[in-house]
């Protein structure tokens, strides 16, 4: 590692502790140190960075804000962090043609509120949005609480110029709404994980604006009731643009880390936003109100953007808030038919009170996308290994409905023993088989996704 230093003088890397231990961990908590961090801050840099990478068998983690939640930008085998953090330019704003060009390293925050400035919208918005990048989203295919009526990332990708793990760059898409020539290798690229390309531009379709908003906050006494508003809603032919649920541990974990004054002692609630013209959004509101009524929900209505703020606020803060009920969660985001969402809770509440473990569920009610926190103490042997036991119990009951075992967080290192149970190994064999194409070394992001062999 060290003759990198000497290789590349003018591209920042580091190889100081301090940088080695920031860079080794992501939210998922798992902790392994890199042998050095490099910032390169043009596609250039980039090239010289793989191109000697390639050359020398040096193992490569692109990274972005470090958010995901599955160690997909943990470093393995002494691996060269490559921190996309200082590419972070958005680089032009068609509003004829509705789209934008930015680097990899944009914060997806900040994407959003310059497009606002335009009357331009774009819709993905996970929870880390004002700390995620748009390189990280791409990579992951990240979705949030729009994608139910606007889609996941990859519904916006339209253009990427990457380099390859042999330091080539080649870019791929159209900047047209419609392009169907030759292999779409742009869908393959997004979610890959950083296993195949390093982004080093991504060309975003938005959208206008939508002219008002209205959210709306369900409150049930009954957790079966909260899942079954959410299947009528959909088949009353309304699509919000976001339908939330926290369950009453969710909600009471929020009230006790950031209050903002959401109901206590209730089964769960569900967070409803609709955008678009007002007399539509009016008559929507209408409806779903008496929907969730008729299941026995209290309703109430932002009355202004403050009060509409503080719920986000909330939902935003379940993440973080869940360490106060315990030192670690095991978090995962299955994904059900949303016929099937009842039935799961149920399934979830059974697996809780059998086990004697806390689960806390949140997410995206929606898309059928739940985010399953299984709250334990990892110094704790005996119930960590409760609590990853109960993981397999969850996936298996997540298939058995029709699921899949990742709606947004993908697979990298903590789901890889898993994905044969949804995927089968003929199917995995032409994943592996894509990954040589790209990169016959396996120097890029190794040991993600696929299970050791």
């Amino acid at each position: 590692m060290s003759r990198i230093l000497d290789a590349l003088p003018h591209i920042k890397i580091s190889t100081d502790p301090e940088d080695l231990i920031c860079y080794g961990f992501d939210a998922s908590g798992i902790e392994i140190h890199p042998s050095a961090v490099a910032w390169p801050s043009t596609t250039d840099d980039v090239v010289k960075i793989m191109k000697h990478a390639y050359e020398n068998g040096i193992p490569v983690v692109p990274r972005g804000a470090g958010t995901g939640m599955t160690g997909g930008s943990v470093p393995l085998k002494e691996a060269l962090i490559l921190s996309l953090e200082k590419m972070n330019r958005i680089l032009e704003v068609d509003s004829e043609n509705l789209n934008v060009l930015c680097e990899p390293g944009v914060i997806n925050g900040k994407l959003q509120h310059e497009l606002e400035k335009r009357g331009l919208f774009y819709p993905p918005d996970p929870a880390s949005m004002n700390f995620c990048t748009i390189g990280g989203n791409v990579a992951e295919n990240a979705g949030g609480p729009r994608a139910l009526k606007y889609g996941v990332t990859r519904d916006y990708v339209m253009e990427l110029e990457m380099v390859l793990p042999n330091g080539e760059v080649i870019t791929t898409g159209v900047r047209t709404p419609k392009g169907v020539v030759g292999y779409d290798l742009t869908r393959l690229l997004v979610g890959s994980e950083g296993t195949l390309s390093v982004f080093t531009k991504i060309r975003l379709k938005s959208l206008p604006l939508p002219e008002a908003v209205a959210t709306l906050l369900a409150i049930f006494n009954n957790l079966e009731s909260s899942g079954k508003a959410v299947t009528n809603i959909i088949s009353s032919k309304i699509i919000p643009r976001t339908l939330e649920f926290m369950d009453s541990e969710a909600i009471a974990a929020v009230e006790n880390f950031k209050p903002v004054g959401l109901p206590k002692n209730v089964a769960a609630i569900l967070l409803i936003e609709l955008d678009g013209h007002p007399s539509a959004i009016t008559m929507e509101a209408e409806k779903i109100a008496e929907i969730c009524e008729h299941l026995g929900a209290e309703i109430k209505m932002a009355e202004d953007e403050d009060a509409r703020n503080k719920l986000w606020t909330a939902r935003r803060a379940v993440s973080p808030a869940l360490y106060h009920i315990a030192p670690t969660k095991i978090n995962e985001d299955i994904v059900v038919p949303r016929n099937q969402i009842p039935e799961m809770l149920k399934r979830l509440r059974r697996l809780s009170e059998e086990s004697g473990i806390k689960i806390v569920n949140f997410g995206h009610a929606g898309d059928g996308n739940i985010h399953v926190n299984i709250m334990v103490d990892k110094k704790n042997e005996d119930e960590y290994k409760k609590g990853l036991q109960l993981v397999k119990q969850i996936f298996k009951n997540t298939l058995e409905l029709g699921g899949t075992i990742s709606g947004e967080h993908g697979i990298g290192l903590t789901k890889l023993n898993y994905i044969g149970m949804e995927i089968p190994r003929p199917v995995i064999e032409i994943m592996k088989s894509i990954k040589k194409v790209f990169d016959p070394k396996n120097i890029l992001n190794p040991g993600k996704i696929f299970p050791p062999s």
